[in-house]
């Protein structure tokens, strides 16, 4: 008996089905089903029971399984481990990336990793909405603001500066709002997540506090959407630095009123079990670290942003 024929009676046992575990395996049917009857035979026991229409688990199945299923994780666990301590990167990656910072400005980093180490793949999630490590198909999560959850692991990549922006085509027909009282004459662009339009956009000068009910013809839930309208003019945005880094250094948006910023965020990748984080997650961390903190620096250096005080 082997381990792998293991792993295919388990996802047989998952989709109750020899034929649809083989091609979530990319296997022949037969090939799955001679796996099953392998471990069976070895067992002296059937774990399925079949009949024309459909394959039960057995009560000898009841019983195995669930033990089978635990010993082979702890097996992966136990080689995993041990290639941690050894700093061997390699490995699947399953990373969660928020719409906008993922498709514009870390896809192209993640490219450059996986060219740089050939033994790692990567698998990519890209939503806006909260991520659930139970529900998606993701291990690490990178995301906007520190975690809350305390039983989460996880590594702050950075500070981040939000924005108020407009395209220099927008104010062309609107002046440049110089306090926070004059949003009340501009358009606003606006993020939704389900029913909830984050319109209420709040400004921070000298530890004073401005929250602006903003107005506004459009929303949606997905941050790039957003990004596309404001640089298109069709209003004004708070967004982070770091989502609008390509357009700010080609001067398709400006900043506007930097005196009265949003509050500033953080970027922190994070994952539910510290077991997930191998030396190739640990790798991105770096990199990820060293990236930012370049693009940081060069909007710095060309006063799109000010240096926190």
């Amino acid at each position: 008996m082997n381990t792998e024929d293991l792993k295919i009676v388990l996802k047989v046992a998952e989709f109750k089905s020899i034929t649809k575990a083989a091609t979530a395996l990319d296997l022949r049917t037969a090939t799955a089903s001679a796996a099953v009857k392998r471990v069976e035979q070895s067992l002296g026991a059937e774990l399925f029971i079949r009949t024309t229409r459909q394959l039960k688990i057995s009560v000898e199945g009841e019983h195995y399984l669930p033990e089978c299923e635990r010993a082979l994780a702890t097996l992966a666990q136990a080689a995993q481990n041990l290639k941690n301590e050894q700093g061997i990167v390699e490995g699947e990656i399953r990373l969660g990336i928020s719409s906008d910072l993922g498709r514009n400005i870390v896809l192209p980093w993640l490219d450059e990793f996986i060219d740089q180490h050939n033994n790692v793949a990567m698998k990519v999630h890209l939503s806006d909405s909260n991520i659930d490590f139970y529900r998606d198909p993701v291990d690490i999560a990178l995301r906007y603001g520190s975690p809350s959850d305390a039983s989460m692991y996880g590594f702050k990549i950075c500070d981040v500066p939000r924005i108020l922006c407009a395209s220099p085509e927008y104010l062309q027909h609107h002046e440049a709002p110089k306090h926070p009282d004059d949003l009340a004459h501009h358009n606003g662009l606006f993020y939704q997540l389900r029913d909830k339009i984050y319109n209420a956009w709040e400004f921070i000068v000298d530890g004073d506090k401005y929250i602006v009910k903003m107005q506004g013809n459009r929303a949606g839930n997905d941050g790039d959407l957003v990004r596309k309208w404001c640089v298109s003019g069709k209003g004004v945005a708070t967004k982070s630095a770091l989502d609008m880094y390509p357009d700010l250094i080609a001067n398709r948006v400006i900043n506007i009123m930097p005196a009265y910023s949003p509050p500033s965020t953080e970027l922190w990748l994070i994952c539910p079990s510290k077991q997930l984080i191998t030396p190739a997650v640990r790798l991105l961390r770096d990199t990820l670290r060293e990236k930012c903190t370049q693009m940081l620096q060069e909007l710095y250096t060309n006063g799109h942003i000010h240096r926190p005080t």
